[in-house]
């Protein structure tokens, strides 16, 4: 059978069987289009180790429409989704070649980015503080990052009725379709009482997007804020604040992390509100904290030499 006759069976497999979001699913197809470019439509019986190690040669050096170059990271991928779907061939007992024959390349991850609380306080003191709905969101929106350890997909597609700013928890389906608890502090949840106290619409999205390009939707209403509304809103109370350092939506995440790593949480704790599937994943903060032990061994720990 050609390799392009079962992708679509693979990408139906995934968000059916295995739970994968439609964006995962659709990023698995665009990295398996991209083998078939490199061995034009192969049958599946014929995926060689030999052609995989042309394959890997040939997306090192593949060229980008900018003319770069793709990173380590993004080779991974592209192999990772064809082990995938070379295991779900081996599970239909189609003949070829066995998923455990490909190795992933080594990658190196960019040590994390974060912020200490001083400087998350000094982003939330740059914003106006006045009644105005934009920054009543906005503060809300960094509130529930710091405060809650949200993706960025999570937060945007929140509605109203989502959470529960009594209680101070919720839940929200991250990765893979799993639901995980949210817990938030006081200043988060008053930050969000007070915004959607304020909103007179009925709308029901949480955070709204109030540029004038938004009102125009299609229910007559405010649109839902984009990830990239957000980004941008991040990085401008950043520069207000004077954070040197890059500033997005993940910064806050990972500046959720450390705190808690910083304040004595353990790990597979922290790895459980990140929603992370794999404590490899979590353990990258890990790193970011050994300073923070240094700081401890130094002040705690019995020095002969006093």
């Amino acid at each position: 059978m050609y390799m392009s006759e079962l992708i679509l069976d693979f990408v139906e497999y995934l968000e059916v069987e295995r739970g994968r979001s439609p964006k995962t699913s659709e990023n698995y197809r665009r990295y398996l289009e991209r083998f078939i470019e490199f061995a034009d439509n192969i049958k599946v019986e014929d995926i060689t180790n030999e052609v995989v190690r042309k394959y890997r040669l040939w997306l090192n050096r593949y060229e980008t429409e900018t003319g770069g170059e793709l990173a380590t990271i993004t080779q991974a991928y592209h192999l990772i989704a064809l082990r995938g779907f070379l295991n779900y061939l081996s599970k239909r007992s189609i003949q070829t070649l066995a998923p455990n024959m490909i190795e992933l390349p080594k990658v190196h991850r960019k040590q994390v980015t974060f912020l200490h609380f001083d400087e998350v306080e000094q982003i939330l003191e740059a914003i106006p503080n006045d009644e105005a709905l934009p920054h009543l969101r906005d503060k809300a929106i960094l509130e529930l990052l710091f405060s809650g350890g949200l993706r960025i997909s999570e937060l945007i597609n929140l509605d109203r009725g989502h959470i529960n700013t009594k209680r101070r928890e919720f839940m929200v389906r991250g990765k893979g379709q799993k639901d995980r608890p949210i817990f938030i502090s006081q200043s988060a949840a008053d930050a969000v009482d007070a915004y959607v106290i304020a909103r007179v619409d009925t709308l029901a999205p949480l955070f709204l997007n109030y540029s004038r390009n938004s009102i125009a939707s299609t229910d007559g209403g405010y649109r839902r804020l984009t990830p990239r509304s957000v980004q941008r809103m991040i990085a401008r109370y950043a520069k207000l604040a004077g954070i040197t350092k890059h500033v997005s939506p993940h910064t806050m995440r990972h500046s959720f992390a450390t705190d808690l790593l910083m304040n004595g949480a353990d790990i597979r704790s922290v790895q459980s509100m990140l929603g992370h599937s794999n404590i490899s994943t979590t353990q990258v903060y890990t790193h970011v904290t050994d300073a923070h032990l240094k700081e401890v061994y130094e002040k705690f720990h019995s020095d002969s030499d006093k």
